[in-house]
């Protein structure tokens, strides 16, 4: 097991695109949006990297519009075909330019661009977490699937706010009481 450190830590925010999010459960999108918004508003706080993919744009839509301003002026998105990550060479310098080995990733779908991009970060030596709480798919059945061959091909399946508490690492800091904030 392997817990996050912050000068090592990267948030992938994978596909979370207007058509492609519009074909979730609706009861559960609210929840997934303001997870992700959580993780964006945190790495800003403990100024860690956040990556954003988008799946084909042209078909899919631009990243919802909640992300990309809570981003803000940097937001630079990338775009890919290949549904893993770890296979758009776009995506893979960027995360090879930020030097860090420990990757959050949210997003969508969890069984397909989440799944593959999490076996291929794992296999090319990369710590991956996966946050439950910011990540879904159409139906739970594939999603739940995908969290246990997540698990099993070693990547740490927790939430968003357990994940940003082991960035914290600790209480008494103004960054303490920026993320409890933000996380209740």
């Amino acid at each position: 097991m392997h817990l996050i450190s912050r000068d090592q830590a990267v948030i992938a925010i994978i596909d979370v695109q207007e058509r492609l999010l519009a074909a979730m459960p609706e009861d559960q999108r609210p929840a997934i949006v303001k997870n992700v918004l959580i993780a964006i508003d945190a790495a800003k706080v403990l100024r860690v990297p956040v990556l954003v993919s988008e799946q084909y744009p042209k078909g899919l839509g631009p990243t919802i519009p909640e992300i990309r301003e809570r981003v803000g002026a940097g937001f630079s998105p990338i775009e890919k075909i290949a549904f893993s990550c770890g296979r758009s060479p776009e995506f893979r310098a960027a995360l090879d330019a930020t030097g860090r080995h420990d990757v959050i990733l949210c997003g969508v779908e969890s069984h397909v661009c989440v799944y593959q991009t999490a076996v291929d970060l794992i296999n090319d030596g990369f710590h991956v977490h996966v946050a439950a709480d910011a990540v879904m798919s159409r139906r739970s059945a594939d999603s739940n699937r995908a969290f246990a061959l997540m698990e099993r091909a070693g990547a740490v399946i927790g939430t968003t706010e357990m994940f940003l508490f082991q960035l914290l690492e600790r209480a008494g800091s103004d960054e303490f009481k920026a993320i409890s904030r933000l996380v209740k």
